[in-house]
């Protein structure tokens, strides 16, 4: 049981798995994942975006919403299409099987989105929305360096390997 002692950050953590959870649950019958699910709705709601902005409206980095995508195009759901004013870029489509599925998948958003916010009003609700934005504002604040004493964690794994090679 959690109390009103304990840390914002571990509240949020706790609060990410729970969400995450519920989402699995429901759509793990469905061979998709989480981050699956929100990005194909994402498609849905902005038919025709690239990439990119996929990856700016989940708050994801571009090579994770890359692997998702791809993930997605390989099961039939998603298709990419040239962008005819810039042949670099792709845009993203549903499939006819992709929109068939997001129909089975809005009731699902529709529910978990609902029981999140659960018991609050409509001011409980917009204070959480502005209270947790300036949270991740504060973080990516942080991980800019403009908090004074707090700084990004050292590289781990290989990026900590290459700089090792670089000195």
């Amino acid at each position: 049981m959690l109390h009103s002692q304990e840390y914002v950050g571990l509240l949020i953590a706790v609060a990410r798995r729970s969400l995450r959870h519920a989402v699995q649950e429901r759509v793990a019958p469905l061979r998709l994942n989480p981050p699956q699910f929100w990005v194909l709705l994402a498609v849905a709601e902005m038919s025709g975006a690239s990439l990119g902005e996929i990856a700016r409206r989940q708050r994801i980095d571009a090579p994770a919403a890359s692997r998702i995508v791809t993930a997605l195009v390989r099961r039939g759901l998603v298709r990419l299409q040239l962008d005819p004013e810039d042949r670099r870029r792709s845009r993203l489509r549903l499939t006819r099987r992709g929109s068939d599925l997001v129909r089975r998948l809005r009731p699902i958003a529709d529910d978990v989105r609902a029981c999140v916010v659960s018991g609050m009003d409509s001011g409980e609700q917009a204070a959480l929305r502005g209270l947790l934005r300036k949270v991740i504002d504060n973080l990516e604040g942080a991980q800019q360096g403009s908090l004074g004493s707090f700084e990004r964690a050292p590289p781990a794994g290989r990026a900590a390997a290459v700089n090792a090679r670089r000195r």
